[in-house]
């Protein structure tokens, strides 16, 4: 549990559900700040989630073919745009745009994450290595969710977008070291 690919996967899976976690309890308290009908939140929200899901038809045969390390980098890169739409200027169509983005990039950063983890122990370490891995994704869920609503209010959705774009880069740069040193050996 403590060789490389095991700590970026982990890292990998807590930065993508936090991150979407956070931008998705967020948004419908920045879209009623920027004064947007309660069905405008509704909306996004609900093609937010079928960004999350309706890839994974096809994002297993995507990781078989491309590899876990790209689709992660793909995915995190994708969340990353949509923090970059989040920094402009907002109403309904760019929230829209960012929150399908966010669930689009969630579904690869998040499932290539999970398919490295589960190739990064032995079996005998399996429930071991997949608890600690939870225990810290759903800790992060949970202090994610728990503290979205005050940063927001008090740091503004500006703060929010500039700080989760800090975790996924220092994640895309550990993919990236991860990526490099495998090619390497």
């Amino acid at each position: 549990m403590t060789q490389p690919r095991y700590l970026v996967a982990v890292l990998a899976t807590m930065v993508s559900y936090g991150v979407m976690n956070f931008m998705m309890v967020s948004t419908p308290l920045a879209m009623h700040a920027h004064d947007l009908a309660f069905h405008h939140v509704a909306s996004v929200i609900k093609w937010h989630i079928l960004g999350m899901y309706v890839p994974a038809f096809f994002t297993g045969h995507l990781i078989h073919r491309c590899g876990m390390l790209n689709i992660m980098l793909i995915g995190a890169l994708v969340m990353l745009a949509c923090a970059f739409v989040n920094l402009s200027h907002l109403d309904e169509a760019r929230y829209w745009v960012a929150l399908c983005l966010l669930g689009i990039g969630w579904n690869f950063f998040f499932a290539g994450a999970a398919t490295l983890l589960a190739h990064t122990y032995r079996p005998e370490e399996k429930v071991l290595a997949q608890g600690f891995n939870d225990l810290l994704v759903f800790g992060t869920m949970t202090l994610t969710s728990a503290s979205s609503g005050f940063i927001v209010s008090a740091l503004g959705w500006q703060a929010l977008n500039y700080a989760v774009m800090l975790f996924i880069v220092v994640t895309l740069w550990c993919i990236g070291w991860l990526k490099l040193r495998t090619a390497m050996s």
